[in-house]
């Protein structure tokens, strides 16, 4: 957060800069109060740049075997252009490349999955993937019997099912 403020602000006393030298050059056909303008427009552009670019910088940089399975797009009135492009602020990831399978129940695993949001902390989780009866649970941490959860459209469980049916 810190370096895209910093990136923010570099970017506004570079749009004023510019416009500055633009202003100067014309000899007065440039009104001055396109100065502050222009520095405006640029951190507003640079801080769009920033929550756009998040994902994509993100997901390049995620562990290895780990693959997205879900993302969630983001729509907000403060942001009016998120209507006509919407940006992800959030996103489930899952080590398909290294899952854990049950050696006495066929077609349990277990599996990690890291939960990314945009300015959240990522969270990380095991999973059991039961892809036989199409359920995931999260453990319990006291050994005792998970909560598992019927979804059949659980990113989670497609995902996993999908790698080790192809496997």
């Amino acid at each position: 957060m810190f370096w895209e403020l910093i990136a923010v602000f570099v970017a506004g006393f570079a749009g004023a800069g510019i416009m500055l030298v633009m202003v100067k050059g014309s000899r007065g056909r440039l009104p001055r109060w396109l100065v502050p303008v222009a520095a405006g427009a640029a951190m507003l552009a640079a801080s769009i740049a920033n929550e756009y670019g998040w994902y994509g910088r993100t997901e390049t940089n995620l562990p290895e075997g780990f693959d997205v399975v879900a993302s969630h797009e983001s729509r907000a009135l403060w942001r009016p252009w998120t209507y006509a492009f919407p940006m992800v602020d959030r996103f489930i990831a899952v080590d398909l490349a290294n899952p854990v399978e049950n050696t006495q129940t066929e077609g349990l695993f277990m599996v990690r999955a890291a939960f990314y949001g945009r300015w959240r902390p990522t969270s990380e989780a095991q999973m059991l993937v039961d892809c036989a009866q199409g359920r995931t649970a999260i453990p319990s941490g006291d050994a005792g019997a998970p909560m598992w959860r019927s979804d059949p459209q659980d990113p989670v469980l497609q995902a996993v099912c999908a790698q080790q049916s192809t496997s």
